[in-house]
């Protein structure tokens, strides 16, 4: 099953500093038919403007992904740690038992990004943070893991959860194929660019919801980005 969620469809809050679009029910956009998918609970399309952010704010519970598709975003957390992660680069953060962090675009630009929250595999443990650059040009023409709840994605960030984060850049014309397992749940996003998944415009922004067991071919009908989440 191939569910295309367009970008006119998805939830919208516009707060100045802050426009968002949520691909799931989040804050107060709530649809009943969009609580999750799988274990995953949120992604966010964010569009921070510049020399703004998101103060300090507590999580708890939860892995959450930051994939910046421009600018850059700037972290800071009660746990100690600052980073600066910029554009194709990728954030994540598990929350644990409880942390307080702040997000803020303090570039002379809006900064754009996806961020991304997944279920736990189970609940408990210390709270943690990492980021890592991921050269486009490595995930040229086929998926590379950016973050991973598995040991075999020795290059990912960890994350703790039965997911994966993965990230593409295809060229118009290129197909890249990806197997969705019994009783997981996939979403995919072109960060840019329009794709077709087995024969589903998808267009930059769009969702696209995947329920296994299937093999689908991905085509980028122009240069594309890809982002796809593969959960339990």
């Amino acid at each position: 099953m191939i569910e295309k969620r367009s970008f006119d469809s998805l939830g919208h809050a516009d707060h100045g500093w802050l426009n968002a679009r949520h691909h799931f029910s989040f804050a107060d956009y709530r649809d009943p038919r969009r609580m999750g998918w799988g274990a995953i609970r949120v992604w966010n399309d964010d569009e921070i403007a510049p020399n703004t952010g998101f103060p300090p704010h507590p999580h708890r519970e939860m892995e959450i992904i930051t994939f910046v598709r421009s600018g850059a975003i700037t972290h800071q957390d009660s746990m100690g740690n600052t980073g600066r992660t910029a554009a194709g680069d990728v954030q994540v953060m598990s929350a644990g038992t409880g942390v307080r962090h702040a997000e803020y675009n303090l570039e002379p630009e809006t900064t754009r990004i996806f961020q991304i929250w997944i279920e736990p595999r189970e609940q408990g443990g210390a709270p943690a943070w990492g980021a890592k650059p991921f050269p486009r040009d490595d995930r040229s023409g086929r998926f590379v893991a950016l973050a991973s709840g598995f040991a075999e994605d020795a290059d990912a960030l960890r994350i703790r959860a039965d997911a994966r984060v993965l990230g593409a850049t295809v060229r118009a014309g290129e197909t890249l194929t990806h197997e969705v397992g019994a009783g997981r749940h996939a979403y995919l996003v072109p960060a840019t660019g329009v794709v077709e998944v087995d024969g589903t415009r998808i267009d930059a922004r769009d969702g696209a919801a995947i329920a296994g067991p299937v093999r689908v071919a991905i085509t980028a009908i122009e240069d594309a980005e890809i982002v796809l989440v593969d959960a339990d």
